[in-house]
């Protein structure tokens, strides 16, 4: 006698796989709700109270664990001690196991936490060399061919039981997710599931995939594909890099990304406005870039693009929204075929909880920088002279933005407009990222608000500052050089703000 023990919480295909096993005259142990399912369809199973010997317990929670079942899956095929010892004791040989488990991730409960299920494929998975474990719909037709062709091999066996065990750490690191109320356990594991293949890495001779974190809003658990090119590692991090930039808006904004930095980032009263600013803030970085926006793209955005190539000969790359309306969408495609057009949903419920960051060897993970606004009732204006009630609302649209900028940045933004003129980020020395800002922005510096995402270590930039005529300062504080700093402001007669709140991003 052949046996497969089939024991599922997602059915998909389940029917279709026991028909085949039983074709190849394996008798079908089964339990519960996949034993009704089966039985449904006119497919004989024997119940796993006959191969038990005892009832189902507890409401369901002791069902398939047993002396039975795990030696059946357990004992080595190829031992003769053992092939003995499962004839002595009447142990029907398990060749197949079918399991999947309850979705915990989307009902934490205590009820949910499956325990039979993951011995069961433990078991198999431990014992891959004689038994078949099968954790995901998606490898039940597999399985049947190689069965058929009797083309099972140790590379396949292989391959399923990693897969197994990789399911199993997948959900025991739910189940210890939910249970624990640390944001540092001792032990933490970081689960992952593959939403894609990548076309490419940061380099084309680099493969990537991209992985989902469970029971999460991000929006890029929605990312789906309109039209144009796959994503690369670089597209994907730049669309989660625009999102990180636009998500604390309620009005429509925009964002042109490249490298994970913003060219430029505005808001508009439509979106279209939004992003016809966004790249007026820089257009030649513009070329190549990804676009983000929090509302749908229109036939107003689908003719910024096509004026943007038509009038700079320049390209946008990707296109990211939360959708499209559908009807513009062969214009959209005809301004450039390859451009990527994605949408991602609604992206109001998306509030990380930790961020991680990956180290050779291993990774730091922190709380998330969240919870702006709730800051601005710390800020301190330090100047003898006062900023206005326009250069104060221009400092929260600025410190917003710089909070997703890679640091160290220094930003300026428009006197009267909610978007930048200019954006020094990255650099080593705060004075240089000063400059790259100030030089970027030009003649619209004359006015504008000057925001940096740490203190000013010395009184250099307020004093570059006021070569460019800047309107008002907003920073940190909190540097040994503060009373130079104030005083050359004050001398300057530039109003500056304090926010006693760094905004690093790396």
């Amino acid at each position: 006698m052949k046996y497969a023990l089939i024991s599922v919480f997602d059915k998909t295909n389940i029917v279709e796989l026991a028909k085949e096993l039983k074709k190849l005259k394996y008798q079908i142990i089964s339990t519960g709700g996949t034993a009704k399912k089966l039985l449904e369809n006119n497919i004989n199973v024997i119940p796993i109270e006959k191969i038990t010997g005892n009832p189902e317990l507890f409401a369901g929670r002791m069902k398939t664990i047993s002396f039975e079942i795990e030696s059946g899956i357990l004992f080595d095929r190829k031992n003769k001690n053992q092939v003995k010892e499962a004839k002595k004791f009447s142990i029907k040989p398990i060749d197949i196991v079918v399991c999947n488990l309850y979705p915990f991730e989307e009902n934490n409960s205590i009820e949910n936490i499956d325990v039979g299920g993951p011995t069961m494929v433990r078991a198999a998975a431990k014992n891959f060399q004689n038994v078949l474990v099968v954790t995901d719909p998606f490898d039940y037709q597999l399985i049947i061919d190689r069965l058929k062709t009797n083309s099972i091999n140790d590379d396949l066996r292989k391959k399923l039981a990693a897969k197994a065990f990789s399911y199993l750490s997948y959900y025991d690191s739910q189940v210890a997710k939910f249970l624990s109320k640390e944001n540092f356990p001792q032990y933490l594991t970081i689960s992952g599931k593959l939403k894609t293949i990548l076309r490419y890495g940061e380099n084309p001779h680099q493969q990537a995939a991209f992985y989902l974190e469970p029971n999460n809003y991000s929006p890029l658990t929605q990312l789906d594909k309109v039209s144009g090119r796959e994503l690369s590692l670089l597209n994907t991090t730049d669309i989660n890099a625009g999102l990180e930039s636009i998500r604390f808006f309620k009005e429509p904004a925009a964002v042109v990304i490249k490298h994970n930095s913003p060219c430029g980032i505005a808001l508009g009263k439509t979106i279209s406005q939004a992003l016809e600013r966004a790249i007026e803030a820089d257009p030649q970085s513009a070329f190549g870039g990804n676009v983000v926006l929090n509302k749908n793209i229109d036939i107003a955005v689908a003719k910024i693009i096509a004026r943007f190539k038509n009038q700079l000969k320049s390209n946008i790359d990707i296109i990211a929204a939360p959708g499209i309306n559908k009807q513009i969408l062969p214009f959209l495609i005809s301004i450039r075929k390859t451009m990527g057009i994605y949408t991602f949903g609604l992206i109001d419920k998306y509030r990380p909880k930790m961020n991680v960051k990956w180290v050779n060897g291993g990774f730091i993970i922190q709380t998330s920088d969240e919870n702006i606004e709730d800051s601005f009732k710390n800020w301190q204006i330090v100047t003898k002279l006062k900023p206005n009630k326009k250069q104060l609302e221009q400092m929260k649209v600025g410190w917003k933005f710089i909070s997703r900028i890679r640091s160290n940045s220094v930003i300026v933004v428009d006197k009267d407009i909610p978007m930048t003129r200019g954006i020094g980020s990255g650099q080593t020395s705060r004075v240089r990222s000063t400059q790259i800002a100030l030089e970027q922005a030009g003649k619209k510096a004359q006015g504008a608000i000057l925001v940096s995402d740490s203190f000013f270590p010395f009184d250099d930039s307020v004093k570059l500052a006021a070569k460019y005529k800047i309107g008002a300062i907003i920073q940190q504080g909190c540097s040994v050089r503060d009373r130079d700093v104030i005083k050359t402001a004050d001398q300057l007669k530039i109003p500056m703000v304090f926010t006693y709140r760094r905004a690093f991003w790396h």
